[in-house]
């Protein structure tokens, strides 16, 4: 099992531990008693129907080290979600080596940065962080694995959306009339390297992977076309009329 979590693991204090079976242990508060108890049954039904097994540690200036993996008998099955508030970022992962098959270590950076940074936890609260952060696990370990974090965050959107942008203006400007040519598609063709790289690979990428949704996607190919658009023009609305002698 590969342990990538906090320092703080570095010594063992079983006395932290429960006395009773619980899925969770919530040494900073994070979670309100009706959450833990939802959640606790929750990860029972999860781990009876897939066999996979989340545990959830919360912890400030008390942790019980490295005693929870044998009061829970975490092995390459099991994730162990950290929620410590005291670093940069709110989550860490020990993550079981037969996860690594169907989620990659990508998928961890992706999930820790999405909802365990500051800005997420300031907006939504640690319990949301947490809850989001196991719904992701669930849903992906449920279809047989993810690539990326499943879900589109409005600002990840906003970056597709001006890199299609800037896809089209790239196209637009290649593809001015050029020798009398009303289209140069010889230019277009020439430079679609880089518009396609904009548009396709961090336009409409990360869209397609992480929703089914048709609407972001719909509007990054509105954003490329409005941005094609006003450059292919821009030479023809900047010219001025010759005037009459």
């Amino acid at each position: 099992m590969t342990w990538a979590i906090a320092p703080a693991y570095a010594y063992d204090n079983p006395d932290l531990l429960p006395q009773t079976r619980t899925n969770i242990i919530d040494l900073a508060d994070s979670l309100s008693s009706l959450q833990q108890e939802k959640l606790d049954a929750d990860l029972d039904e999860f781990e009876a129907e897939t066999g996979w097994k989340l545990r959830v540690l919360t912890q400030f200036d008390r942790t019980p080290g490295r005693a929870v993996k044998d009061f829970w008998g975490l092995d390459d099955r099991s994730v162990l979600l950290v929620a410590d508030p005291r670093g940069g970022n709110l989550l860490s992962f020990s993550v079981g080596d037969a996860l690594y098959e169907l989620l990659p270590r990508t998928f961890w950076i992706e999930l820790q940065t999405r909802y365990g940074n500051q800005f997420y936890v300031r907006d939504n609260g640690e319990d949301a962080s947490i809850i989001d952060t196991l719904g992701s696990l669930k849903t992906c370990l449920r279809r047989g694995g993810c690539l990326v974090v499943p879900g589109l965050p409005r600002e990840q959107w906003i970056l597709t959306l001006i890199t299609s942008a800037i896809g089209g203006l790239v196209f637009g400007f290649a593809a001015q009339p050029r020798d009398g040519k009303g289209f140069s598609w010889q230019w277009a063709l020439i430079f679609s390297p880089l518009w396609g790289i904009l548009f396709i690979a961090f336009g409409v990428g990360p869209v397609v992977t992480r929703t089914s949704d048709w609407l972001p996607l719909a509007r990054n190919f509105a954003g490329f076309a409005l941005g094609a658009i006003v450059a292919y023009l821009s030479p023809m609305l900047s010219s001025k009329p010759t005037s009459e002698t």
